[in-house]
């Protein structure tokens, strides 16, 4: 029997004892006939008033669980002292049973029926409850797993310390919305936190690490394409001499043909090139097409200073 059921059943036999000595103390009148206890004439007839008187706590108690279920769905987020509002729709349903049921009497198979009816009672408030109270866990868990992310990617604590920050906070609104004396219990949910958490450290640091190599490699790459170039330059030094600063190039179209002469000078080198290519915007110029468009003659010139 548990302590609270103790309490009660105390409370039930000191009521009784001080109702029959009050009326032991009350003169009896002649004039006035004192009517009959009523008491249940067989074990069925105590057990059915019991099941009535628990029915009807059962109905109270299962709407102030609605009135706290839609509470959660409209906001989304846990009811505050969740654990301290179970216990008192549980205290208040068995109070209220232990004041309404028929007294069991003498009658040992009638104080085992009352037990029983005493703990379906218990069960059928508590089962709700513990719904909510799961539901109540979930909306922690997230709470609890959004601080680890937001502390992770702002702050400068490592993923250690901002694990055993989202645990701590955690276990404390656990530990508020728990019923006290109960069997409810957050290891579970804790555990599966906490492995939520662990993943998402392993993945972030396998990405940390894949990044952290790719910029090496690129870096590794630069580094070898600025040796190369270097080696590049050295050699030409060595079979040129100092190179000059001057880029110069120089195209020209003979008029009327599809001759193109080209020449530049790069790097202290001179190239000249000769190409027959066919004017293809020709036909939208005129006449003449390109030859008369661009100043003396005709001569197109690109100058590329290097310092």
């Amino acid at each position: 029997m548990s302590p609270l059921r103790r309490v009660l059943a105390s409370c039930l036999t000191l009521a009784s004892l001080t109702t029959v000595s009050c009326e032991s103390s009350i003169p009896s009148s002649p004039s006035v006939a004192t009517p009959p206890a009523v008491n249940p004439s067989t074990s069925r007839d105590f057990a059915g008033l019991c099941e009535g008187v628990k029915c009807g706590i059962v109905e109270n108690a299962n709407r102030q669980v609605s009135e706290l279920r839609a509470k959660m769905a409209e906001s989304g987020t846990c009811i505050p002292a969740f654990g301290v509002v179970a216990d008192e729709i549980c205290n208040k349903a068995l109070e209220e049973f232990a004041s309404s049921a028929p007294d069991a009497g003498d009658s040992s198979e009638d104080a085992a029926t009352y037990e029983n009816k005493l703990e379906e009672l218990e069960r059928a408030v508590d089962a709700p409850l513990q719904v909510l109270y799961l539901r109540q866990l979930a909306l922690i868990r997230e709470k609890a797993l959004q601080k680890y992310k937001a502390a992770s990617r702002t702050s400068e604590a490592s993923d250690y310390e901002a694990m055993l920050s989202a645990d701590s906070q955690f276990v404390s609104e656990a530990e508020d919305a728990t019923r006290e004396g109960s069997d409810w219990e957050f290891g579970q949910e804790r555990t599966n936190l906490q492995t939520v958490m662990s993943d998402l450290a392993s993945s972030g640091k396998k990405v940390t690490d894949i990044q952290i190599k790719s910029a090496q490699q690129q870096s590794t790459a630069m580094q070898y394409l600025q040796q190369q170039q270097q080696m590049i330059q050295q050699l030409q030094m060595q079979l040129y001499g100092q190179t000059s600063p001057w880029n110069v190039g120089v195209a020209y179209r003979i008029p009327e043909t599809n001759f193109n002469l080209q020449g530049s000078y790069q790097q202290g080198r001179t190239n000249v090139q000769l190409s027959c290519v066919p004017d293809e915007y020709a036909s939208m110029l005129g006449p003449n097409g390109f030859t008369q468009g661009v100043g003396p003659g005709n001569l197109g010139l690109s100058l590329n200073l290097s310092i």
